[in-house]
């Protein structure tokens, strides 16, 4: 009979255990939280860095288009500016990026027979060739194409998926302006 007792007094005394066990809360928002919070840290910095992408392509949009109104103007011709030239006046135009300009920036500045023909594409493959790449001021009435690569390196994989090209991992954004020189 003792034995009867004393296995009827645990097993109730083990199902409120139990039930205590599942009612209690205390580290729940710990848990919670702790399965929340790397994909949420990840994606903020996507969102950064992809606000990040957004502002270096505005600001490399501007600049190619205000340098290549050096080549349109005449002042280009006027000075006998080379391509790495032309590259540095692009940077100093870069504000907060023209510490890292020279060596992320590539231009291609080209005199075109008209406005619908294609130049060469340099990422062609994967890779980047700058052997299709090429400088010229052109002259007063030229139609003129100027196209310039800045090498972006991406730190989230979400945006290293989405925006590469290239088999490097890293995002190239592209800036260009098209227009006829103006006569002399």
């Amino acid at each position: 009979m003792s034995i009867r007792l004393f296995s009827r007094s645990r097993g109730p005394a083990r199902a409120g255990l139990v039930r205590r066990l599942l009612a209690e809360r205390d580290g729940s928002a710990a848990v919670e939280f702790g399965m929340v919070a790397l994909p949420f840290c990840l994606m903020m910095f996507a969102i950064l860095e992809l606000g990040l992408v957004f502002v270096t392509d505005s600001v490399l949009e501007n600049a190619t288009i205000e340098t290549g109104r050096l080549v349109r103007t005449g002042q280009a011709s006027a000075q006998n500016m080379t391509a790495g030239q032309f590259k540095t006046a692009l940077c100093g135009r870069m504000s907060i990026f023209a510490s890292d300009c020279e060596a992320r920036a590539t231009v291609d500045v080209r005199e075109i027979p008209q406005f619908a023909t294609t130049p060469p594409d340099p990422m062609a493959g994967g890779t980047f060739n700058n052997g299709v790449l090429t400088y010229s001021n052109g002259s007063p009435g030229s139609l003129m194409v100027v196209r310039v690569w800045y090498r972006q390196p991406l730190l989230t994989t979400f945006l290293a998926q989405g925006l590469s090209r290239m088999n490097d991992g890293a995002a190239m954004l592209t800036a260009t302006t098209a227009f006829r020189n103006e006569p002399a």
